[in-house]
């Protein structure tokens, strides 16, 4: 079950928005602060004495002639901020309701103070945004604060939003810090002109010599895809350090640009280890493993990054071998090191290796599983049948629930593993507890239904999803046509055909046709799956010819099947698969003489079948409960004299 992460709650108070509020009639809150100390030592009139001053229009009451004293960090109320813990707590939002009653939060210093806790949690961003639009002569250090902090919790919108309607109206001058905030800020929205627009402000003020803003300027470039403006802050003639080098070698990586990165890297005047990181990230990235192999060895110095981005290189490349031999020889295997292994083998579907990895990474404790690495596990699982290790992943994800929070992704791989292992009832249940699902949450549960011949329930899903709204996809429409032909709903099959042509516009690719003709085959319409190839608009596959050979051979259309056989041997002259099918229909025919010239064109041709396995037996050799293995025992040989019976009366 996904699992809330706990939102910091807002510091809250009674009296709070009220007086927040108050700040946009200033004339209410005092026009000056005075310390606490500093007033008891000031004069203090009778009371008569008051009176009269007030009701005597020429003697003023509180002359402002005198500046007041300047705020100093040891405030009561300052102190009794910094005292009052996380803006969390009710003792901070009585503090600061002291602080904007008192006027003080008015101050500059003050609203720093109470601003910075304050954006330790997005929850009280807004809090602080209000606060600082009641600041008299708010300065850079508070803007940064709250730039800092939506950038922080990725945020990007409302930084930038926060900057154009209080910062800038409020004429805050930018410092140096200001400047790299705003070039991460439009980088990651990719706002090209706003970045030019700031770069130009930044020279103005002369903040363009400074190297930190000027780092941050290379690196919003690169990241906007603009490699020569980059290249020409590169090139001015200011004091460089490393930072510039690697960002521009960065830059130059980002762009798919590795040979101008490599040129700059071999005349830098120094290197660090990032900038090793970098330059073998760009070469594994482009697939130029040698390259990237010559410089991880010749590397003064590695980490764990360098291992895993080389590592991630040849997974990416698909060089097992190569892969696996890195991974031994790694002296410290983290997590990333341990997903890459993990992944790579589920993309080669090698399932049984995946779990056997996953074995020692729970063995040896070195790293704790995280979300990427359950999605691997229970792919294989899925794959395997392997329903007792999926469920303890899923009981593993309970306990660990503070650690391990499912996302979609998560519970997509949960339900695709309950439902391809035929619990649908445990599927059903991770489904309907997910908050959000993705299209293929949904396709999951359609062909888990269809794979175990609940074409009708798969039927009612399918209308359930267009009903919510999510996007259908292709891959959906071919789990819910697998469903009707495993189903044999044939109507209903040409139903769903017809809306995605002519509803969704989605173009019928061949695993389209293919369920048609699966449906259509196993109903026995044969001529008309026949029409239906004939009447492709594209050349037809050969696993189209063969599902149509397959329905020919189940109903005995020999004549019809012998055709597509041979045209499939035509088609896939090297594969066994054709050979198999057409000696087999020769066989039912009786011509054994065809299937004798059969038997020799393979044995010309080498071919071999592929050896086989069964997931019975993997469960047999996995399951220590003796009572268990019996009774599957007892199910098989039931199961085959229950054949041998049916093809005897047969």
């Amino acid at each position: 079950m996904a699992v809330k992460p706990k939102t910091a709650a807002r510091p809250s108070s009674r009296y709070l928005d009220h007086l927040l509020l108050s700040l946009r009639n200033r004339s209410r809150l005092p026009a000056r602060i005075w310390p606490d100390d500093d007033r008891h030592h000031l004069p203090q009139p009778p009371s008569s004495s008051v009176a009269a001053a007030a009701a005597a229009p020429d003697i003023p009451v509180g002359d402002d002639s005198h500046p007041p004293p300047p705020l100093k960090l040891s405030h009561p109320l300052l102190r009794a901020l910094e005292a009052s813990g996380p803006a969390s707590t009710p003792r901070f939002s009585q503090t600061l309701a002291r602080i904007v009653i008192s006027g003080l939060s008015r101050h500059r210093l003050a609203a720093g103070r109470v601003v910075k806790p304050l954006c330790a949690s997005p929850s009280s961003i807004p809090l602080a945004v209000a606060l600082f639009s009641g600041v008299d002569d708010p300065d850079a250090f508070l803007s940064n604060i709250i730039l800092r902090a939506y950038i922080n919790f990725d945020q990007p919108h409302q930084a930038l939003d926060f900057f154009r309607r209080y910062a800038l109206p409020s004429s805050v001058p930018p410092n140096h810090f200001t400047f790299p905030l705003l070039a991460k800020l439009l980088a990651e929205l990719g706002l090209a002109r706003e970045g030019s627009c700031i770069h130009a402000l930044a020279s103005r003020l002369g903040f363009e010599f400074d190297l930190y803003v000027r780092n941050s300027f290379i690196h919003m470039y690169s990241s906007l895809g603009d490699v020569d403006s980059a290249r020409k802050l590169f090139d001015l003639g200011f004091d460089s350090d490393i930072v510039t080098w690697n960002s521009m070698i960065d830059g130059y990586i980002k762009n798919g640009m590795v040979d101008s990165a490599r040129s700059l890297f071999d005349h830098m005047p120094e290197t660090d280890l990032v900038t090793w990181n970098v330059m073998i990230a760009g070469h594994t990235g482009v697939g130029e493993m040698d390259a990237a192999d010559h410089l991880f060895v010749k590397m003064p110095e590695r980490d764990s990054v360098t291992w895993n981005t080389l590592l991630d290189g040849y997974a990416r490349k698909g060089e097992i071998a190569a892969a696996r031999q890195l991974f031994d020889k790694m002296p410290i295997k983290n997590l990333v090191s341990w997903n890459i292994m993990l992944a790579l083998c589920s993309r080669i579907k090698d399932y049984r290796e995946c779990l056997k990895l996953f074995d020692s990474m729970i063995a040896i404790e070195d790293a704790k599983p995280d979300n990427a690495t359950l999605v691997s596990v229970l792919t294989a699982c899925a794959h395997l049948g392997d329903l007792v290790r999926g469920k303890w992943i899923h009981s593993l994800i309970t306990d660990r629930s503070e650690t391990i929070r499912p996302d979609v992704l998560l519970s997509t791989a949960l339900v695709n593993m309950y439902s391809k292992c035929g619990d649908m009832s445990s599927a059903t249940e991770v489904f309907d507890s997910m908050e959000e699902r993705s299209v293929a949450t949904w396709n999951s549960m359609i062909i888990g239904y269809g794979l175990h011949g609940n074409g009708e329930k798969a039927l009612e899903l399918f209308i359930e999803m267009e009903k919510a709204g999510q996007d259908l996809n292709e891959t959906t429409f071919v789990c819910i046509l697998s469903a009707c032909a495993h189903g044999g709903m044939i109507m209903e099959g040409w139903w769903c055909f017809d809306r995605m042509v002519r509803i969704y516009k989605i173009q019928p690719r061949p695993d389209h046709f293919g369920c048609m003709l699966d449906l259509l085959g196993r109903a026995g319409f044969l001529s008309v799956s026949k029409k239906l190839v004939d009447g492709l608009p594209i050349e037809p596959v050969p696993a189209l010819l063969g599902a149509l050979m397959s329905a020919c051979r189940t109903h005995c259309n020999w004549q019809l099947g012998e055709i597509i056989g041979k045209k499939l041997i035509e088609m896939k002259s090297q594969e066994i698969g054709p050979y198999v099918l057409l000696s087999n229909i020769y066989a039912a025919q009786g011509k054994w003489d065809d299937v004798a010239k059969l038997r020799e064109m393979m044995n010309k041709n080498s071919f071999q079948n592929g050896v086989g396995f069964s997931l019975v037996s993997s469960v047999l050799e996995n399951n220590g409960s003796v009572g268990k293995r019996n009774m599957i025992l007892s199910m098989l040989c039931e199961m085959g004299s229950s054949i041998k019976m049916s093809l005897y009366n047969h």
